[in-house]
């Protein structure tokens, strides 16, 4: 890990910008601890992190401000400046062609979709749990929030390390994934917007029921996708107080 600049913000949050290799990732840690901070991860849709940056460092900055603890993220596989994963921007091409004919989509885009993400990301993930951990000021427990959901159910599945996730409904699930939700056992909080334009309510919905945890919450909403109600960056940080602290 390689710091690359660092600001401290007027709420004591102190933001870090790295490189992981060739990864781009942003840490922030909260101003004053008198033990290393629990880590929550936060996920992203492959859309950049520099224009999902205000939603990330918004909540990122909520956590470390208000709850104490850090919060971690890093450029997905293919988005940003990283180099493009041809098949993935070809099922790009694919769905977008499908949405707009307003045909269905097919199991076949979806995994071309999501899977070799899963199988890239979730690695990067673990290199930057790594990173992040060898730090004198933060520690574990460590969450995961966010998406990609896949993304999240699979580093739920594989990595001891996670110790809670808040996953967000809201991207195209493979139909391999939910072999492995039944295997997720770390409590979780799913949140679901009931009008999302792009996510299929009823799969959301199965794949809920499909996670094999036995304490798990749905939080679901009426709106779009990115009318997410204020009050559940709160809900969230409960949840991880409850169970990283």
């Amino acid at each position: 890990m390689h710091f690359t600049s660092e600001q401290r913000h007027d709420d004591g949050v102190l933001e870090r910008e790295f490189t992981l290799g060739e990864i781009p990732g942003i840490l922030w840690t909260p101003a004053v601890t008198s033990a290393p901070a629990p880590l929550i991860l936060i996920g992203h849709p492959p859309l950049g992190l520099r224009r999902m940056y205000p939603r990330l460092a918004a909540r990122a900055r909520h956590y470390a401000a208000e709850y104490g603890f850090a919060a971690a993220t890093v450029e997905l596989p293919g988005s940003g400046e990283r180099p493009l994963l041809p098949g993935v921007e070809q099922a790009r091409a694919s769905l977008r062609r499908a949405l707009a004919a307003g045909e269905a989509v097919g199991d076949e885009i979806v995994d071309a979709l999501v899977l070799p993400l899963v199988e890239q990301a979730v690695p990067e993930w673990q290199a930057a749990l790594d990173a992040c951990l060898s730090l004198p000021e933060v520690g574990g427990p460590v969450g995961f929030e966010g998406g990609v959901i896949s993304i999240g159910i699979r580093l739920a599945v594989v990595e001891p390390r996670i110790a809670a996730a808040n996953l967000f409904a809201g991207s195209f699930v493979p139909a391999a994934m939910f072999e492995e939700a039944r295997r997720v056992t770390v409590p979780l909080q799913v949140l679901l917007q009931w009008d999302d334009e792009g996510n299929d309510r009823q799969t959301a919905l199965n794949l809920f029921d499909a996670l094999g945890s036995t304490e798990k919450t749905l939080h679901a909403n009426m709106g779009g996708h990115t009318g997410v109600p204020h009050f559940e960056l709160d809900a969230g940080a409960r949840f991880f107080a409850r169970h990283l602290k």
